[in-house]
């Protein structure tokens, strides 16, 4: 007793349909999804920086040497894990958490639209103003 089907030409054509539209709407639902933006919200700790990889794991913030974590995630714009041997000596506008070592934990890179937003950070806070940074005084006249 044969129990293979041989295959009919309706069959096949079923088949090849059904295959064709599935891969179809597979196409379809992947550009609907990467069209969609992404709103990320950061948690209320997260500082914001500017990180320089000098060599994994040694990162400069804020021009302040520390260290990544074991097991630091560093995400891009699209929440994707980078690695951070491929930021090696780039200047990024992050923002990022610390574990209770002082060593950077979680970092995700920001868009221009995120780097505009204000957040705190932990930065190089001076008690002095440059004079590039004083507003110029208003021109006298003198008659």
């Amino acid at each position: 007793m044969n129990r293979c089907t041989t295959p009919t030409p309706s069959r096949t054509r079923r088949t090849a349909a059904a295959l064709a539209a599935t891969i179809g709407l597979g196409f379809f639902s992947a550009g609907t999804a990467h069209a969609q933006a992404v709103q990320r919200n950061f948690p209320d700790k997260a500082l914001r920086g500017e990180m320089v990889v000098v060599q994994p794991p040694l990162v400069a913030m804020d021009d302040r040497p520390t260290r990544l974590s074991p097991g630091a995630r560093i995400l891009d714009t699209s929440n994707r894990l980078v690695r951070s041997a491929t930021l090696v000596n780039q200047e990024l506008v992050v923002n990022y958490t610390m574990d209770h070592r002082g060593q950077v934990h979680q970092v995700w890179i920001l868009t221009e639209a995120e780097a505009k937003e204000k957040r705190p950070g932990y930065g190089t806070q001076r008690n002095f103003t440059f004079e590039s940074q004083q507003a110029t005084p208003a021109a006298t006249s003198s008659n």
